[in-house]
C-alpha cells in the first residue's frame, strides 16, 4: 500500500510518499511544495492545492495522513496554515482518498516511542526507518515522512478495532 504523509503549511508543505511492503516501510518520493512570500494568500492556496493534486495524480497513494494543527501563540499563522490544510484535505477528498489525522504527540509516539520526543530525535528515526543517507530537509519534509510512517503502521487498526468492538 502507498501512503502520503503531509505536513501542512502556507509557505512550505512537506510531503512524503512511502510504500508498506510486508512489515517494511520504504520511501517512494518526498519533498515540499513551496509558495512565494508576499504573494496574495489566495494565490498561495491555489498553488498548494494544484501542487498536491499533481503529486497525488503522479504517485497514486492509497491513503493520506495529515498532521493535526497545534498553535498556542500566533493566530495569524494558525489561520493561514488552517486554510492550507483545508485545500490539502480537499485535494485528497476529490481523489476519494481516505484521510487520517495525527497529533504531533501521536506521531512522536509512533516514530520514537515517546510522545514528547525532540524534533531531532524524530528526524533521525525517520532517516533510520527509511534507510536514508541524511535527514530530509527542510524539516517539513521529515515531518511529512514521519506522518506517512505513522499512518502506514496504524492504517486499518482503528477500523479493525471498531469491527471487534461492534461484535
Amino acid at each position: 500500500m502507498r501512503f502520503l504523509g503531509i505536513d501542512p503549511g502556507i509557505a512550505i508543505v512537506g510531503f512524503g510518499f512511502v510504500d508498506k511492503v510486508g512489515s517494511k516501510v520504504v520511501p517512494v518520493q518526498y519533498g515540499c511544495v513551496q509558495t512565494e512570500a508576499h504573494t496574495p494568500e489566495e494565490d498561495r492556496l491555489l498553488h498548494v492545492y494544484e501542487g498536491m493534486l499533481q503529486l497525488i495524480d503522479k504517485y497514486k497513494p492509497d491513503a493520506v495522513a495529515l498532521e493535526k494543527l497545534f498553535f498556542n501563540r500566533n493566530v495569524t499563522t494558525a489561520m493561514s496554515v488552517s486554510q492550507a490544510r483545508g485545500v490539502l484535505v480537499l485535494a485528497a477528498k476529490q481523489r476519494n482518498l481516505p484521510i487520517g489525522e495525527y497529533t504531533p504527540m501521536q506521531v512522536k509516539q509512533a516514530i520514537v516511542g515517546y510522545g514528547k520526543a525532540e524534533k531531532k530525535q524524530v528526524q533521525e528515526m525517520v532517516r533510520m526507518f527509511l534507510k536514508l543517507q541524511a535527514v530530509p530537509k527542510p524539516d517539513d519534509v521529515a515531518d511529512a515522512l514521519a506522518v506517512a510512517i505513522c499512518h502506514a503502521h496504524s492504517y486499518g487498526l482503528n477500523s479493525k478495532l471498531n469491527e471487534v468492538l461492534r461484535k
